[in-house]
């Protein structure tokens, strides 16, 4: 089940596509030892948690009055997916003096049933502080 992310090492190469490792880049964030500071970041730490199964992530970073329920997210974690590429596209706002922004990405996975190809411009905002994913309009 997905209750906790899949081992990877912080020294492996961060799914985000950053170019950087784990430990440097998404790892702490989805460890909860610092924020991320912006919309993009927050985006890249997502996509990280689909693809290393990190339910617990997943579920603090949605914003609570568009959030699936548990048992939804959980379902989905469950299919055999593999994430193989985030390519970030733009990004409005989301800055760290921000309160909203968006991030138009491409994510790139592959399932049982083949390819898949996700485009999607999403839109956060920041509470208290805190980068949240509201929702998301896909192509």
């Amino acid at each position: 089940m997905a209750d906790s992310p899949a081992p990877l090492p912080d020294d492996a190469r961060c799914p985000c596509g950053s170019g950087d490792v784990l430990g440097a880049c998404c790892g702490p964030v989805l460890r909860r030892e610092r924020r991320a500071p912006t919309a993009e970041a927050l985006m890249r730490s997502r996509y990280t948690a689909f693809a290393v199964q990190d339910l617990e992530h997943l579920l603090r970073s949605w914003h609570p009055t568009t959030a699936p329920s548990r048992e939804d997210l959980a379902a989905s974690l469950a299919e055999e997916v593999r994430w193989l590429r985030l390519e970030i596209h733009s990004t409005t706002a989301g800055g760290p003096f921000d309160d909203a922004g968006t991030v138009e990405f491409t994510a790139i996975s592959k399932g049982p049933h083949g390819r898949s190809v996700q485009h999607e411009l999403s839109r956060f905002v920041r509470e208290h502080g805190v980068w949240l994913y509201l929702d998301g309009r896909v192509d």
